[in-house]
């Protein structure tokens, strides 16, 4: 027992004499843990600042990086059809509007200059021809009826002359009639006194020859009054033929007239028919030679000499640089707040500079609605997707490095919405 408690007690103070593993590093696990907390503690509050800023930009700024430069692209194509004989550009060639870009062969359009000419001086003197016989034939008519009127009026008297004729005749024929009755009865009488003895043979001689004379005078009246009564019926007829040739005549001269006029307008339209022909050769002879219709770069070329071509057909395409917007393509959920009006910087990468402007306008569809192939969504296989909406933004001018975009550059627009 006496030499057991020592030895207990030895090894019970030589137990703190030794220290143990998680005593020799806590030093500096201490030192380390304040540290970490500092770090984590201060990128929480950068990213916090970083977030809050972000958001706070994003409340006032929209931005898009699918935008490019926009712009009109002229398709210019021949209004005739023809051969090329020279060209006179070449591809990114800046060209102004009336500069002549190609020109066709003329040779054909000349002729048809020349054939359209002799057509208005054939139709002209057709028209000098047939315009003076309006008035000739008005005057022609207005003579015609004057002078059916005078024959008319000629016959009326004759018809008036020749009744009085028969009346005169009538008068006559009864005078002579009565004449003739006293000499016949003398006549007899001298007959029976002769056969008595009581009038000598001269003084019936007498009375039978004046007898006669009377039925001879009598007669001769009755012939005269029977002509006299054709004369009547002759000239009945010839004023009923005159009076319808008065109405013939009345009726058509207007008509001929109106004829004369129409022929005329029928000339007049023919030359104007040749002159609008000529205007067209000439217009055609004019257009052979292809010019620019608007001042701008030539982006593309498909015309060479010796190429026939055709109305309609692409052969130059001339890009207008000196008006150029911006067209971006804004999710639906970024234009709550975007106006006409709202101010726009905007980042063309190949210059890497910034450009100012504004909103123009917004689109009246998405992109998808105005593609070839719209979405059906009626069709049951409905994904809802975030759409774009074209956005126009123009440039101010007279900012350095604009006369260096091109059409379909890619820009990114920042739009201040607040």
């Amino acid at each position: 027992m006496a030499t057991s408690t020592p030895m207990a007690q030895d090894s019970f103070t030589a137990a703190p004499a030794a220290p143990s593993a998680a005593a020799a590093v806590s030093p500096t696990a201490g030192a380390a843990a304040p540290r970490r907390r500092f770090f984590l503690i201060g990128a929480a509050l950068v990213l916090g600042a970083a977030a809050t800023g972000y958001w706070m930009h994003a409340r006032h700024f929209e931005q898009t990086d699918d935008a490019q430069i926009d712009g009109d692209i002229s398709d210019v194509s021949p209004k005739i059809s023809g051969t090329v004989m020279a060209v006179y550009v070449r591809e990114n060639q800046h060209v102004k509007v009336g500069d002549v870009l190609a020109e066709l062969d003329t040779t054909d359009l000349k002729v048809a200059v020349d054939q359209a000419e002799a057509q208005v001086a054939q139709a002209q003197a057709l028209l000098e021809a047939e315009d003076p016989t309006v008035p000739i034939t008005l005057a022609s008519n207005r003579s015609a009826v004057a002078t059916a009127q005078s024959d008319l009026a000629a016959a009326q008297a004759a018809l008036a002359a020749a009744k009085k004729d028969v009346q005169q005749l009538t008068a006559q024929l009864a005078q002579a009639q009565a004449n003739d009755r006293t000499a016949q009865l003398e006549k007899q009488r001298s007959e029976k006194l002769v056969a008595q003895g009581a009038v000598a043979q001269s003084d019936y001689d007498t009375r039978l020859n004046n007898a006669a004379a009377t039925a001879a005078a009598v007669d001769a009246i009755e012939q005269s009054l029977a002509a006299a009564h054709d004369r009547v019926e002759q000239q009945r007829a010839q004023l009923v033929a005159l009076q319808s040739h008065v109405v013939e005549i009345t009726q058509n001269a207007p008509r001929q007239v109106e004829t004369r006029k129409a022929s005329v307008i029928v000339r007049r339209a023919a030359l104007e028919l040749a002159r609008a022909q000529l205007a067209q050769a000439q217009n055609n002879l004019s257009y052979a030679k292809i010019v620019a219709p608007v001042s701008g770069i030539v982006a593309k070329k498909a015309i060479a000499v010796g190429d026939h071509v055709q109305p309609g057909q692409l052969v130059i395409a001339v890009t207008q640089v000196d008006s150029l917007w911006v067209t971006a393509n804004y999710r639906e959920t970024q234009l709550e707040r975007m106006q006409p009006g709202q101010p726009a910087t905007v980042h063309v990468d190949s210059l890497d500079a910034d450009l100012h402007g504004s909103v123009e306008s917004v689109g009246g569809a998405t992109g998808s609605r105005l593609s070839i192939l719209p979405p059906e969504n009626a069709s049951g296989n409905y994904v809802k997707v975030v759409q774009r909406i074209p956005v126009r933004i123009a440039l101010d001018p007279g900012q350095a490095g604009m006369d260096r975009l091109r059409i379909g550059m890619s820009v990114e627009p920042t739009v201040k919405v607040r």
